[in-house]
């Protein structure tokens, strides 16, 4: 038995969910995948798995196994990387996780221009709309947190921002434009659901100098997910709160509006947070050192296609 494929197979298959996702990411036959976690269970004298008809789930001896054996792994890719260090060329693969707004509108655009520097490094992007909660399980985790951000992570501030009020031009054609935040009452507002709910939101001056103002809005969308909310706004929904990071490009080709520059529904920090594990892989620290850059999109000269 090669056990430390089997072991890289059965990390595969507990993130997965399943065997047939994890032999897909592998390019392994599902019968094959069975193989590799069977032999590892028989090896270790102990079942990992309990399989169902309809999900796979983690025993308790399998999920203290997982905990470890992600350390190992990682060590384990380090120390490859570490021996290959003297050909200055990064290898491997940078598992990381992200909501699903920052993975399509942050991480996504930015990955032609990174594997033009870095071809050998392999992108892994897990979707979560809550990846706080699984930090320790990958690479890098990227959060967007309020100025009250105090967790206990390792965590790379990379940028600042503001949460800026936003519609569609179409929508603004129909419901006109807000001129004073209490203008707010009269649209449609779709708002991040938060625990505690209320329908008031509060602005903020965009210049930092003033007092906030808190306006009771009129919410005909409620998300606690962001990429909801920033998808109605473009279809011409409403007045959205959609971070500046993720905006920039769409107000300034037109599909977007700033509305009510002179205020804020808030301000934010980018982090790039890490596992606590003392080992942090050295691609790990150069994504995180070109996602401080500024950002040029790589542009394909025209050219004929044909197939």
């Amino acid at each position: 038995m090669d056990r430390l494929q089997s072991m890289k197979v059965f990390q595969r298959v507990a993130d997965e969910g399943s065997f047939a996702a994890a032999a897909r990411a592998l390019d392994l036959s599902p019968a094959a995948v069975t193989r590799f976690v069977i032999d590892l269970e028989k090896h270790l004298g102990t079942r990992l798995l309990q399989r169902t008809t309809r999900r796979i789930a983690l025993t308790e001896a399998g999920d203290h196994y997982l905990t470890r054996l992600r350390g190992i792994l990682a060590e384990l890719d380090e120390a490859e990387s570490a021996a290959s260090a003297h050909s200055r060329e990064l290898r491997g693969v940078l598992h990381m996780i992200a909501t699903p707004v920052l993975a399509s509108y942050f991480l996504a655009p930015r990955v032609a221009a990174w594997t033009l520097r870095h071809p050998k490094v392999v992108l892994d992007i897990t979707v979560d709309a809550i990846p706080q909660t699984r930090v320790e399980e990958f690479d890098l985790t990227f959060l967007i947190e309020d100025e009250n951000f105090d967790a206990n992570l390792v965590a790379r501030p990379l940028m600042h921002g503001e949460w800026l009020f936003c519609a569609s031009p179409g929508y603004l054609a129909r419901a006109g434009i807000p001129l004073v935040p209490h203008d707010l009452r009269e649209h449609h507002f779709l708002r991040q659901q938060r625990r505690g709910g209320g329908r008031r939101i509060r602005l903020l001056p965009a210049s930092g100098a003033g007092e906030a103002i808190d306006v009771d809005a009129n919410v005909t969308l409620q998300s606690m997910h962001s990429d909801v909310l920033h998808r109605a706004a473009l279809d011409g929904a409403g007045i959205a709160l959609l971070s500046r990071l993720l905006t920039t490009n769409q107000i300034a080709s037109g599909e977007l509006v700033h509305v009510l520059p002179d205020w804020v529904g808030g301000r934010y920090t980018l982090y790039g947070a890490m596992p606590s594990r003392q080992l942090v892989p050295a691609r790990s620290h150069a994504f995180l050192e070109f996602l401080r850059e500024p950002f040029v999109p790589v542009r394909e000269s025209p050219g004929r296609f044909t197939v």
